[in-house]
């Protein structure tokens, strides 16, 4: 199996996006997302993933992390939890063939303000697909853990988050984490934010043109733009949806080099 290209930036907080082949709902079925977080709770103990917050759908994931430096540590722990989340799941199915997109997507996202942001756009999924009303609802998320911190199998590492987020205290973070909640659910706007998810960096313009200038070359064509009260680095949608047949667009394949893998 030939190792795909990775790009790595160290000591950043990301946003990680990964969907199921054509977007099926492979993780429909509850054991299946359970499995998915026992493999995480794996990855967290091999590899020391720093585990933020995540989300698993029924067709997707969001994992928010933020690596110390170890280029290897994410697309390691990535490779770990798709690659036997799917295996468990097409032997269980007598089934073949891919059960992820090929590669996940990743998001340079800001400490502080904007963390917390993304937080809430996480925490948020299922309520804006109309699944469940709250984030309390839907176990298979970090708000709950977050609200009220597990002593057993542990995803989230509570400590930097709390740093990160800028607060004194762990009631802090976990008061205002609630807050930042009710207030989205609160103010009637439910529409998908696609600066979490399509972007490469998301945060201040200093913060984004920083990364903008670590990439490099591979930031050729990437604009830093402003939306929602924030920068975030991506290419003009009008600079690909013209290449690609329509049903195809969405994959979002601009923004993919960051530590892609074959998820088979």
């Amino acid at each position: 199996m030939a190792r795909a290209k990775r790009h790595f930036i160290p000591g950043y907080i990301w946003h990680i996006t990964h969907r199921c082949h054509k977007r099926e709902f492979l993780l429909k079925f509850s054991r299946d997302r359970h499995r998915y977080l026992q493999w995480l709770y794996q990855a967290r103990k091999r590899y020391g993933l720093k585990i933020l917050n995540y989300m698993v759908t029924s067709n997707h994931v969001h994992l928010l992390v933020v690596d110390e430096g170890d280029r290897d540590v994410i697309p390691n722990s990535m490779k770990l939890v798709a690659g036997r989340t799917g295996q468990e799941f097409n032997q269980r199915k007598d089934r073949k063939g891919a059960y992820w997109e090929d590669r996940y997507h990743a998001t340079a996202v800001e400490s502080g303000d904007h963390l917390a942001r993304c937080m809430v756009y996480i925490d948020t999924n299922m309520v804006r697909a109309g699944v469940v009303s709250h984030p309390s609802m839907w176990l298979f998320c970090g708000y709950n853990e977050i609200q009220e911190p597990s002593r057993k199998n542990v995803l989230i590492d509570y400590e930097r988050l709390r740093r990160l987020i800028g607060v004194k205290s762990y009631d802090h973070l976990r008061a205002s984490h609630r807050g930042w909640t009710e207030e989205y659910l609160g103010n009637g706007s439910k529409e998908r934010q696609e600066e979490w998810s399509a972007s490469v960096a998301v945060g201040e313009r200093s913060f984004v043109e920083r990364v903008k200038s670590l990439l490099g070359f591979r930031a050729k064509g990437r604009d830093v733009l402003e939306w929602n009260g924030c920068c975030q680095l991506r290419e003009a949608a009008g600079n690909y949806k013209a290449v690609f047949e329509p049903e195809k667009v969405d994959i979002r394949l601009e923004n993919t080099y960051f530590w892609d893998i074959n998820a088979r």
